[in-house]
């Protein structure tokens, strides 16, 4: 409890605020822990709307709209505004903000969890969102079919560095990589953390994301599973990390299983019913962390026999790629990497390459290289 003071020298004893809740003008308290922290600045408002590149003829979805602020300027905008709020005060709130106004029949409200809702048709995401979601959310919207022109999201300024950061810069990592493979990041301007009401802890950024057209095609549970393993131990090179024991036997698991299962590299998408037997994880991975190595690697010997042949086939993979001597933080996953000529179906990228022994994917599916050119 505490007390305000009250003409005659009397005072008004009012409930304590619970902690982490921040009062606004129209009585909603917003709450920290919930990720709210809404745009009080009219002028970055401005500016985000303006770098969105927003049409007469979009249907834009808006994520997070809070009370509205960023709402109102988009359906000076855009055909129609389609906003996904999750907390019912803030429904309400924009319900009464744009009643009896004419952008009212242009505004559709759904209440829910965002990671949890069937996102509708839009052609362009703009948010302002909870920074907690930050990374299911943006792996939702790439994945959303058909896909959108592009999306305008304020992420905490971290996360937002990794999505755009580029081989060799510090903050490249598995999310880089994942989002870079699925679109086009660039960054468009850093938001201090007192443009928000309450202000958060942390500065953010605005980051445009433009989904590749068309999609670049790989089973993302196996793709993610290759780069645990590459960023696992992000100071050695690629040829050093796969010649670790616990990494070729979990490759060798792979490509056994695969073995056993007769599956032909020609059959595109066999291995969408494989998840289940295979292991794309790193959880079986036990990374030595005293940056020595060799105790981990499978020796050439003959006690070793099948495992250093299956061993050897992994790394002449590696070596015909030229990505034997890379290391994780400044190798290009993402970009295209040609090792044959393209006019036969051999241009590949080192995702569709490393998976590749005795023509049987050991980490990935879609194979579209000849085995032959592996042995």
């Amino acid at each position: 409890m505490f007390s305000a003071s009250m003409a005659g020298g009397k005072t008004k004893k009012e409930k304590a605020r619970p902690a982490g809740h921040t009062p606004y003008q129209g009585g909603i308290s917003f709450h920290k822990s919930k990720g709210q922290h809404i745009l009080k600045n009219p002028l970055l408002v401005d500016s985000i709307v303006q770098k969105s590149g927003i049409k007469s003829t979009d249907v834009i979805l808006e994520i997070g709209p809070g009370t509205g602020n960023l709402t109102k300027k988009l359906l000076e905008v855009g055909k129609r505004v389609i906003a996904v709020e999750i907390d019912a005060r803030m429904v309400l709130e924009l319900q009464r903000r744009f009643q009896g106004t004419p952008h009212s029949n242009r505004l559709q409200v759904i209440q829910g969890d965002v990671l949890k809702t069937e996102l509708p048709y839009f052609d362009i995401c703009v948010a302002n969102i909870p920074y907690q979601i930050s990374s299911p959310l943006t792996f939702k919207l790439l994945k959303h079919q058909p896909a959108f022109r592009c999306a305008i999201i304020m992420f905490q300024r971290e996360f937002a560095m990794r999505l755009v950061a580029q081989p060799g810069d510090k903050l490249y990592c598995r999310l880089t990589v994942n989002t870079q493979l699925l679109s086009r990041v660039s960054h468009l301007l850093k938001v201090g953390r007192n443009n928000f009401r309450p202000p958060p802890k942390v500065d953010s950024s605005v980051v445009r994301i433009e989904p590749r057209k068309p999609p670049f095609e790989v089973n993302q549970k196996e793709w993610d599973g290759f780069l645990r393993i590459c960023f696992n131990r992000k100071n050695k090179t690629l040829g050093s990390i796969f010649r670790q024991k616990s990494v070729i036997n979990l490759l060798e698991k792979n490509y056994k299983t695969l073995q056993a299962l007769n599956l032909a590299p020609a059959q595109q998408g066999a291995l969408e019913d494989t998840n289940d037997v295979m292991d794309f994880s790193d959880e079986d991975i036990e990374m030595d962390d005293d940056g020595v190595d060799d105790g981990m690697e499978v020796e050439d010997g003959n006690a070793e026999g099948e495992v250093s042949e299956f061993k050897k086939k992994v790394l002449s993979v590696l070596k015909k790629a030229g990505f034997e001597g890379e290391r994780s933080p400044s190798s290009n996953y993402s970009n295209s990497w040609t090792c044959f000529p393209s006019s036969t179906r051999m241009r590949v990228r080192l995702d569709n390459l490393v998976r590749h022994v005795d023509g049987f994917p050991i980490l990935l599916s879609n194979a579209s290289l000849s085995p032959s050119l592996l042995l």
